[in-house]
């Protein structure tokens, strides 16, 4: 496998039972997620898509043996829902939802810090697009057929972008181990510089596609740790090069307001860093193949 979900990965799925819950669900089990139950409070007991509902995450957890839980729950209700799953002992939980007022976030990220790090459940979004290894499973809101199983990773914090380089790879005959949607919101699960680790110790990555854009320092950081310790090769884009200085510009994280935060400044110091830089959302694929020669 490479990172995070695989074939075998057994997978929850909160908020199961509402529409975007079962969409979702149905195309993760027609594309080989091993989907293996939902929650939904008040619903327990019943069945839907075939599968069984559960009122809570740690029920569910206790008939089903589920490691991943993916969280279609709505943004008002998300945050409970995510510690509900740390709570249970998920290792890794998905959050789709945008919108989770910060106050909530921050609420979550003290709370799973309660645990022991090898306890401690591994958070990707909110406000992403999900994760994949393509040709075995997925959880979220990946189109799995842009997606070429193959030893590229790529991590972003814009799905749609995601998706873009992924689609080029493909066309280029390129294929790609996992992609992971770190999420576009100030506060978030995890960083670029945490799944570059998990892409750094992947036998089954090669080389890494990063997807930043402006406002926050996790690029920065990311150049850090690329610079000082990745051996694998890393191209990135960064969005925003032609955004004004402190205007919000798409995700609620991207608003320039300190040095290092600009696309610019992040371009620099990501070339400095080492790091191939793609010059326009064109040239993922281009950029990519120049960089593995």
């Amino acid at each position: 496998m490479a990172i995070l979900i695989d074939s075998d990965t057994r997978v929850l799925v909160t908020g199961l039972t509402g529409r975007i819950g079962s969409f979702h669900a149905q195309d993760m089990m027609d594309h080989g997620t091993n989907v293996v139950g939902g929650v939904t409070p008040g619903k327990g007991g019943t069945t839907h898509l075939g599968l069984p509902v559960f009122n809570t995450v740690k029920g569910a957890v206790a008939e089903t043996g589920a490691e991943l839980v993916v969280s279609f729950v709505p943004p008002p209700f998300a945050a409970d829902s995510i510690m509900e799953a740390a709570d249970a002992g998920i290792k890794t939980c998905v959050c789709i939802a945008d919108g989770i007022p910060a106050a909530d976030m921050i609420r979550v990220k003290r709370y799973m810090r309660r645990y022991k790090s090898d306890r401690r459940m591994r958070l990707i979004g909110p406000n992403c697009a999900g994760i994949i290894t393509p040709g075995q499973a997925f959880a979220g809101l990946m189109p799995p057929h842009i997606y070429m199983p193959g030893r590229i990773g790529i991590v972003g914090r814009s799905g749609t972008l995601g998706y873009e380089a992924a689609s080029q790879l493909k066309a280029r005959g390129i294929g790609v181990s996992s992609s992971i949607g770190i999420g576009g919101d100030p506060i978030n699960g995890s960083s670029f510089r945490d799944i570059l680790e998990l892409f750094e110790a992947d036998p089954d990555t090669d080389a890494v596609v990063m997807v930043g854009e402006i406002g926050g320092p996790q690029e920065a950081e990311a150049a850090a740790y690329i610079q000082s310790t990745m051996t694998k090769p890393v191209a990135a884009y960064v969005a925003g090069l032609s955004a004004p200085k402190g205007r919000r510009m798409g995700h609620a994280g991207a608003i320039v307001s300190a040095f290092g935060e600009s696309a610019q400044e992040k371009v620099e110091i990501l070339k400095e860093s080492g790091v191939t830089i793609v010059p326009t959302p064109s040239a993922f694929a281009q950029s990519v193949a120049q960089m593995l020669n």
